[in-house]
């Protein structure tokens, strides 16, 4: 079969490789869509950020290796006689695998395991015509559910266990810096979670535009406006209840380094929380007094789990989340798979708001 293989940053090529072999515990699927996330496209041009030093390692020790690719939907073509999944069924994955080994997994909490592999890091990834895929990491998707939207589901896990890891309060004002493919997905989230009023930060038109489409009260473009200013109008001089900080990260990649950041602190409410999606690449100074003194609350997303892929699935299908208007760039075959990666790394030169998809049959 066909599949992209890395042998170093910024080199990728595709290569003939041997077709999948199924093992106990694992289906082979024929990948549909995929698309590479962020943070991979990131990676794949050697610029650090998560995961940066491990990947490094494996280039310089292990190379060719099959890199990246756990957003995608996928087809059964082959499993096990006694497995819940059929030939023939759709599916998406979660990205990170409990261990099986750790005190969590011997324990009825083996899904809140954050040892485990991930895949496309660890484990292959599904830049290919074909992957070997644990059926732990596993959930079918809703007939209503296109493949392009399916592709998304693994990012819109991450995104809910963020705003679960939030603990929203109905009515809970709640602002969202960045209104790329996860802070868009934070947003309708907070919404179906019963947030109040939602306000939402970026730096381009066409993302506020779609922001205000999916459900935003108010879409601030930071470009000519002050948004800390307008937030702390909007509710009246109090600062948001729950601030999420999605934009962050490589300037190199058009991410706003860490002025979102140092905003996002200041649109807070006293004794609020700020919930840091961001990878950043790079230690950072913070000034840990002032967040003290203002009882600020400074969280990090969980870990998703398979429970919170299966809900993403619901949300989906049933139409309280919509992920097709985020969707702007779809390419066609597995030739594509570079493009996909340069777009997504340089969305803002592309008009991009999710990662560019490429459907795997022309």
């Amino acid at each position: 079969m066909k599949a992209w293989r890395f042998y170093g940053f910024n080199d990728m090529r595709l290569d003939e490789v041997p077709d999948p072999v199924r093992r106990e515990g694992h289906v082979i699927a024929e990948i549909l869509c995929v698309q590479p996330s962020v943070t991979e496209a990131q990676l794949a041009y050697g610029i650090p950020t998560l995961a940066y030093e491990q990947i490094k390692y494996r280039l310089e020790t292990e190379a060719p290796i099959r890199l990246f690719g756990h957003e995608f939907c996928a087809q059964i073509v082959e499993s096990d006689p006694n497995s819940q999944f059929r030939p023939g069924d759709r599916v998406a994955a979660r990205a990170k695998l409990p261990c099986g080994e750790c005190s969590l997994c011997l324990s009825e909490r083996g899904n809140d395991c954050r040892r485990g592999p991930i895949i496309g890091f660890q484990l292959p990834g599904c830049f290919s015509e074909f992957a070997v895929l644990p059926e732990i990491a596993l959930t079918k998707v809703d007939d209503r559910i296109s493949d392009s939207e399916a592709a998304c589901l693994q990012s819109l896990s991450d995104s809910l266990a963020a705003v679960d890891t939030a603990e929203i309060r109905i009515g809970d004002t709640v602002a969202i810096f960045g209104q790329g493919s996860m802070g868009l997905e934070c947003m309708q989230v907070a919404r179906a979670s019963g947030a109040g009023q939602l306000i939402t930060v970026d730096v381009r038109e066409e993302a506020c535009q779609v922001s205000v489409e999916l459900g935003a009260d108010h879409s601030i473009d930071a470009s000519r406006d002050d948004p800390v200013e307008l937030i702390q109008t909007l509710t009246d001089g109090n600062g948001a209840d729950v601030v999420f900080e999605c934009a962050g990260g490589s300037p190199k990649q058009g991410l706003s380094g860490t002025q979102t950041l140092t905003q996002a602190i200041a649109a807070v409410r006293s004794g609020g929380k700020l919930n840091i999606v961001s990878w950043f690449g790079h230690p950072m100074e913070l000034d840990v007094d002032a967040l003290r003194e203002r009882s600020l609350r400074c969280l990090f997303p969980d870990i998703s789990t398979l429970a919170h892929l299966e809900h993403t699935v619901r949300l989906v299908a049933s139409g309280r989340i919509r992920l097709k208007p985020t969707i702007k760039h779809v390419l066609s075959g597995i030739e594509s798979v570079p493009k996909a990666f340069e777009i997504t790394a340089n969305k803002g030169k592309y008009g991009a708001i999710n990662p560019a998809q490429v459907m795997m049959h022309e």
